[in-house]
């Protein structure tokens, strides 16, 4: 695969204190050139949720490992993902990916996710958008458009595997296509993940938060979740008590991370608690579970999360109530659907894990060219504190 273009190397100042005044800040000095950044992304969303793919203008970072890469990107191009994911280019909701060289034999490219506050180890709904994008726009070819595409992570290597929508055999004819004609790029109907090893960590972990007690389950899929039932926590899981479920989510994350220490066995670098899972009833018919993930600053996933239907498979299946013959359909806030499936077993260090296979679709939404300048004192992005998720 062809790593993303890099842009000419300029530098992006800290932004500083804002101006007073809604005017124009003054021409700077003619001895300093003035710089504009362009950065290029094709949007998607995978069940609602939204996938920002940087395709041009951040060049990819170095590191021997994802883990690696992910901290030189955090290092030295933080400013680019506040000024993409944050207002007036983003919003609090928004989440966004870039490719890089994959650092594992046989991968096709490696991944790295970000979000509002920062940068995620795994994501499931990016999984889904990237391999969708990546294909239908020619990021990504191959001999044969359905094998499997191998992104490398910092949880670890995923295995995806897309699933073509059908030649249409309707409609107008159309003229025969040349023989030198380069053949028509694919169209993904879905695609479907082997997950990095999910796990529990600690199970049935108390609580106590605003005058109640409850249980909490500590589990991997990809990343580290609190896993609680919605009305056991005392706020039901509807739309209209979504401020209350985003404050709820964030005490409950901290308190956690203040009873217990939350770290992969045999990677301390993946560590903390990244988001809370509220579950409840499904609504929706041949649903099993409904939830909806609180993560990074009070972000609300309006997918079912797919690490996070990972987790909840572990949890299920410690409890004996993940069957190996059926698949378990998950429901989000906004009534969409990942479909989740046992693919194998295994151990991470002495626990007994899973691979959970993911299943969803994704849409590609738009292709953007970004401009950020040097002079622009919101260059860097914003959020209003309490804006909507």
């Amino acid at each position: 695969m062809n790593p993303p273009a890099a842009s000419c190397k300029i530098i992006v100042t800290a932004p500083g204190p804002l101006p007073c005044s809604a005017r124009r800040a003054p021409p700077r000095a003619a001895t300093r050139r003035q710089m504009i950044r362009r950065i290029t992304t094709i949007d998607a969303h995978a069940a609602g949720e939204p996938l920002r793919l940087v395709v041009g203008g951040i060049p990819a970072p170095a590191g021997a490992t994802m883990l690696d890469k992910r901290a030189a990107l955090r290092r030295r191009r933080d400013r680019l993902r506040r000024a993409l994911m944050h207002e007036p280019r983003g919003h609090a909701g928004m989440y966004g990916a870039l490719l890089t060289e994959p650092v594992t034999p046989g991968a096709d490219a490696g991944v790295l996710f970000m979000h509002n506050e920062g940068y995620s180890s795994m994501c499931g709904h990016g999984i889904l958008a990237v391999v969708t994008i990546a294909l239908e726009r020619g990021l990504l070819v191959r001999a044969d458009p359905e094998a499997d595409v191998v992104l490398d992570t910092p949880a670890g290597p995923v295995r995806a595997r897309p699933h073509l929508r059908p030649a249409s055999s309707g409609g107008a004819s159309r003229p025969a296509r040349r023989t030198d004609e380069a053949p028509p790029a694919p169209r993904v109907e879905r695609v479907s993940f082997a997950n990095v090893p999910s796990f529990v960590l600690h199970g049935g972990l108390r609580v106590e938060l605003r005058s109640r007690s409850f249980p909490v389950d500590v589990a991997f899929g990809g990343a580290f979740y609190a896993i609680v039932d919605a009305e056991a926590a005392g706020v039901p899981l509807r739309a209209e008590r979504l401020a209350d479920l985003r404050a709820l989510g964030m005490e409950i994350k901290a308190a956690v991370e203040r009873t217990v220490d939350v770290a992969h066995p045999e990677e301390l670098r993946l560590r903390g608690i990244y988001g809370t899972i509220f579950t409840g009833p499904p609504e929706r018919d041949g649903a099993d579970l409904r939830n909806v993930t609180i993560f990074a600053d009070a972000q609300v996933d309006r997918s079912p999360c797919g690490t996070g239907t990972a987790a909840v498979m572990a949890v299920l299946d410690a409890l004996g109530l993940l069957g190996s013959d059926r698949s378990f359909v998950h429901e989000s806030l906004i009534g969409t659907c990942f479909r989740g499936a046992l693919d194998s077993r295994t151990a991470v260090g002495e626990l007994p894990a899973i691979r959970a296979r993911i299943e969803g679709s994704a849409w590609i939404t738009g292709e953007h060219t970004f401009l950020i300048d040097d002079d622009d004192p919101l260059r860097a992005g914003f959020l209003l504190e309490g804006s909507a998720p």
